[in-house]
């Protein structure tokens, strides 16, 4: 028994031995994975590996020695974890030893070592006996990249675990790894090293006498000079190792004194990134200094920086000099002071006023504009050093303001000033009194109101922000102040089409309107209100013509100021007043001038959004009042109404159901469902009673047996019912369901029945699942078969068909891929083919009016590529089995899916659909033309290899429609023309004489924008293949 128990015992240990020599002697890998998962699975100790090694590791020659620790070693790094202490300790001091065998040994030491640092029963002080074993052992920097490393990862490994072990080896641990950074060379080691260099700064290691050797053995590799190998695999780009450098210099204020003339000597030199670098690295530096640090080399750092900003030929530089100085203000500003110490901001912000302050009164201003770039950023970085500039600046800009007389030199003295007055916006005062600009209040606002009163636009634009600047600080404007402004502003509205002033200054009403209510409601509504009264009274006398240019702006003018409430309450009746009064004139008002008053309704919408109190206000104001004057156009009328005809136009009750959309979308569940109880019964059982001046001659019954007119407000009800948020509930939504089907498939009105599918479907869009949502699609299948069978409704129900899929598609309901399906069949049909292939387009594309997000739509992520993976290769089979005189109608619906697809997701699929892509360019129809060449130029970018195999093709096709009889087609095709340059040059070459000859023709095209195309495209073909391009 005894005896076959040692025979079971002697055989593993046999195959042990047999894998050693493998590896070792027969110089194969493969083993050392095999013994270190029999380690793991317990086959082998660690020890009996080591007995195993025995006369490998005591074999003479050092090659042997090498492979047989290389053995232990890798077999260590995937076991360290099943060590116990003991045999930690064993192998540390087997280790430690090997440390000082022949060289060919050391590498395999390190790894060794490295997998014991990894070992969580390492014994108290073990750490610092391997460490001190290296520093006095190795020389690191002899070793290979690969090897140093490996020294770099075993004292991560311990500072990370060890700290309290290594920080008691003292000022010593620091000397040990200046010696084995010393001399490094390799980026990927940098990265490990300067990280070292931060953990021992940051995490309070003793650096002892050894400051300045720590800064000289990092600080020699600033600023980094390196230049990533094409290809390399390691991914390390300079930005890394400038970040990281970085961080190490900056990390502590003992570095101060050695960094800081470095960083001048940089920046003074005529190396751009050298300078950049110097500058972004004393801004981060500003962070931790004091002034202490600073003190003695402000002068210097001040005379660096204001030289780059005056001289310097790089924006970069500029910005990176002005964010310096901001840094270094900010530092003395935040430093605490004693009582005797020396105010070094206050002595400071006098040297750089010295040197500024006498360039803003030159009479040629040529360093006006980079002084003040100074003496901005330095009165940027703190409220004291903004008070001592601002205090010191502003008397000397006023006077010059006055001094010169020429507009351009009073814009760039106002633009100085405004800079100021910004800065001064970032600090609060609580006690007025010490506010600087008070002051100067009585000579700012004589400025600005000159500036506004100048008849140079450009001064104008200035004198309109610094009101604006001026009105947010508080208590600056007076009433009387406010009254004149508000005048300006006023008649600055009413300036010509072409100047920029006007448009900024009803920007700046609605600023200002918002921190100024009671001025504006007091003195700007009632001129604007005077001027409609006006305007209305012209038209009453059909003096039209005259007034068309104040109109618009007067409407413009009322939305702008209405982003207070209390100006809403004001101006939302006027607005719809004036729109009353239209239809009560003698003279029929244009459309556009009806549109114009929705126009500016909506944009009053919009304002209120952010006010739930304003919003209600609105809605309930706005919406009842629409509602009337619709209703009222559409019932017959003994007195023919001059409004009537103009609000039952298709664009203006688009118009208006976007206002009512507006104002619907934002509401509470709780107001929306009080709103939905009074307009759905409005429409199903004409219940106007909730409608201002509800008198009206006849019944409004849209559904049963309506006049046109009134079906045509069903685009009302869509854009109200279609914005409620998805849980209120519908009174009598089934009937109105019914109502709407049947509607959709009426043929006498298709702008009644597309508004009726459309609001079908967004309700069935918000629908939730079940047996209802199920009645209703059933329904509408069963409406849209039978329509399409049928001759006189098949286009009303093709529009269903799609109106439906769309609200189907968006919210992945299982239903919606057969009603594609139906869609692509509707391809072959010989009437309906056209418009099927155009409806992919809505399927893919988002809608401004229903099943929108805004309008609380479910519309799932990534619907369209989801659509694109289901149905994309059934259009593609399609293709290739439909007739000739069907397949463009498949190329248009593909080049529709493709054209809205995120280019990621079709970048794969691109070798597979390129050749249907070129073949839609061939296609007769030009909407597919535009389409396809709108999804190719994207993709000449993106993926020029693979459009580079048919660059013949593509030449020939873009040259061809860039003779289009569609503008838009010939711009689009050179555009890619001009895209095609991004493909590789060599394939490009042979092409240029033919392609530069060819683009001759579009030069002398009789539209600019095409011309404009041609020069570029034609001037990217000329530079390709000369140097430097």
């Amino acid at each position: 028994m005894a005896a076959a128990a040692a025979l079971e015992a002697v055989a593993p240990l046999g195959a042990l031995w047999g894998l050693v020599q493998d590896f070792v002697m027969g110089q194969q890998e493969g083993p050392a994975d095999q013994v270190a998962a029999d380690v793991k699975s317990g086959s082998y100790t660690v020890l009996q590996v080591v007995e195993a090694l025995g006369s490998s590791l005591e074999n003479p020659e050092p090659q042997t020695r090498a492979r047989g620790i290389q053995l232990l070693s890798q077999v260590l790094l995937q076991c360290h974890s099943l060590l116990l202490e003991k045999e930690v300790v064993h192998l540390i001091l087997f280790y430690e030893n090997r440390l000082k065998d022949h060289h060919l040994v050391i590498p395999s030491v390190l790894q060794g070592l490295r997998a014991l640092s990894l070992c969580v029963a390492l014994p108290p002080g073990l750490a610092v006996s391997v460490l001190k074993a290296i520093f006095q052992e190795v020389h690191v920097q002899s070793l290979p990249q690969v090897d140093r490393h490996t020294v770099y990862s075993i004292i991560t490994n311990f500072m990370r675990t060890r700290e309290e072990e290594l920080k008691g080896l003292g000022a010593d641990f620091t000397f040990g790894f200046i010696q084995v950074m010393d001399g490094e060379k390799d980026p990927r080691n940098l990265l490990v090293a300067f990280r070292i260099v931060y953990d021992l700064i940051s995490r309070d290691y003793s650096l002892g006498p050894f400051v300045e050797e720590l800064f000289e053995v990092t600080s020699c590799y600033f600023p980094i000079d390196f230049t990533p190998p094409p290809n390399d695999p390691h991914g390390i780009q300079r930005e890394d190792l400038i970040l990281s450098l970085r961080a190490v210099l900056a990390s502590t204020p003992r570095f101060a004194e050695f960094l800081l003339p470095l960083l001048i000597e940089k920046v003074d030199s005529e190396i751009l990134s050298a300078k950049l670098d110097s500058l972004q690295t004393l801004n981060a530096c500003c962070a931790v200094y004091g002034q202490k640090e600073l003190k003695d080399f402000l002068p210097s750092l001040w005379a660096s920086i204001r030289r780059e900003v005056f001289q310097t030929a790089s924006e970069r530089v500029e910005a990176e000099g002005l964010a310096a100085l901001n840094s270094l203000t900010a530092c003395l500003s935040r430093s605490v002071l004693r009582a005797d110490a020396e105010d070094l901001l206050d002595s400071f912000l006098s040297n750089i006023l010295q040197d500024c302050r006498h360039h803003l009164c030159e009479p040629d201003m040529k360093l006006v504009w980079p002084s003040a770039k100074l003496l901005q950023a330095a009165a940027g970085a703190s409220a004291r050093a903004c008070d001592h500039i601002t205090s010191d600046v502003l008397p000397l800009l006023l006077e010059q303001f006055h001094r010169h007389s020429q507009s351009n030199q009073r814009r760039t003295i106002l633009e100085m000033i405004l800079g100021f007055l910004k800065l001064q916006q970032k600090w609060s005062y609580e006690d007025k009194d010490e506010r600087p600009l008070s002051g100067f209040k009585d000579q700012l606002c004589s400025l600005m109101f000159m500036a506004l009163a100048d008849p140079n636009t450009q001064l104008q634009l200035v004198g309109i922000r610094t009101l604006t600047v001026l009105g947010a600080h508080p208590d600056l404007l007076s009433s009387g102040d406010l009254e004149l402004a508000v005048g300006h502003l006023y008649r600055l509205s009413f300036l010509e089409e072409d100047s920029q002033s006007w448009v900024a200054a009803l920007e700046a009403s609605g600023s200002l309107a918002t921190l100024y209510p009671v001025a504006f409601s007091s003195h700007l509504v009632p001129k604007l209100a005077e001027d409609l009264c006006s305007e209305e009274s012209d038209l009453a006398r059909g003096d039209g013509p005259t007034r068309c240019s104040r109109h618009p702006r007067c409407l413009q003018a009322l939305s702008a100021v209405s982003t207070h409430p209390s100006i809403v309450k004001e101006t939302l009746p006027l607005l719809l007043q004036h729109l009353c009064q239209m239809n009560r004139g003698s003279v029929s008002p244009g459309t556009s001038e009806v549109i114009a008053v929705c126009q500016s309704l909506q944009q009053v919408a919009e304002k209120c959004q952010q006010d739930p109190e304003s919003c209600w206000y609105f809605h309930q104001t706005a919406v009842p009042c629409l509602l009337a004057l619709a209703v009222q156009a559409s019932t017959p009328e003994k007195e023919h109404s001059v409004l009537k005809k103009v609000l039952l136009e298709d664009e203006v009750l688009a118009t208006m159901a976007s206002v009512i959309a507006t104002a619907t979308t934002h509401l509470s569940p709780d107001l929306a469902a009080q709103s939905v109880a009074l307009i759905v019964p409005l429409f199903l059982d004409g219940n106007i009673s909730f409608l201002p001046e509800n008198s009206f001659s006849g019944r409004f019954q849209p559904f049963q047996d309506g006049s046109s007119g009134q079906r045509r407000l069903v685009a009302l009800l869509m854009a109200f019912v279609c914005s409620l948020p998805r849980n209120v509930e519908i009174p009598q939504l089934n009937r109105l369901m019914q109502e709407l089907l049947e509607l959709s498939c009426c043929q006498s009105c298709p702008f009644s029945s597309t508004a009726a599918a459309k609001c079908f479907a967004g309700l069935l869009n918000k629908h939730p699942a079940g047996q209802e949502l199920d009645e209703f699609l059933q329904l509408a299948v069963d409406k849209v078969e039978a329509g399409l069978s049928s001759g006189p409704c098949r286009s009303q129900a093709f529009t269903l068909l799609l109106w439906v899929t769309k609200a189907l598609v968006l919210r992945y309901h299982p239903l919606s891929s057969c009603l594609t399906e139906r869609l692509m069949g509707l391809l072959s049909d010989p009437e309906l083919g056209p418009a099927a292939a155009d409806g992919f387009s809505l399927l893919m594309s988002d809608c401004t009016d229903v099943l929108t997000r805004a309008g609380h739509a479910e519309v799932r992520i990534m619907f369209r590529q989801r659509f694109f993976t289901d149905n994309v290769p059934a259009l593609v089979r399609g293709f290739h089995a439909a007739p000739q005189d069907v397949k463009p109608n498949y190329l248009k619906g593909l080049s529709h899916v493709l054209n809205r697809l995120p280019k990621p997701v079709l970048l794969p699929e691109l070798p597979t659909l390129l050749s249907l892509l070129l073949e839609a360019l061939s296609c007769p129809d030009s909407v597919v033309q535009l389409s396809t060449l709108s999804c190719l130029q994207p993709l000449l970018l993106e993926a020029p290899q693979v459009m580079s195999l048919h660059v013949d093709t593509l030449v020939t096709k873009f040259l061809t429609l860039s003779a289009s009889p569609s503008m838009a087609v010939r711009i689009a095709a050179l555009q890619c023309m001009h895209a095609l340059t991004r493909l590789p040059t060599p394939v490009l070459l042979p092409y240029k004489p033919q392609v530069i000859r060819a683009l001759a023709k579009p030069l002398d095209d009789k539209k600019r924008l095409v011309r404009k195309e041609a020069v570029s495209a034609r001037g990217e073909w000329f530079l390709l293949g000369s140097p430097g391009s």
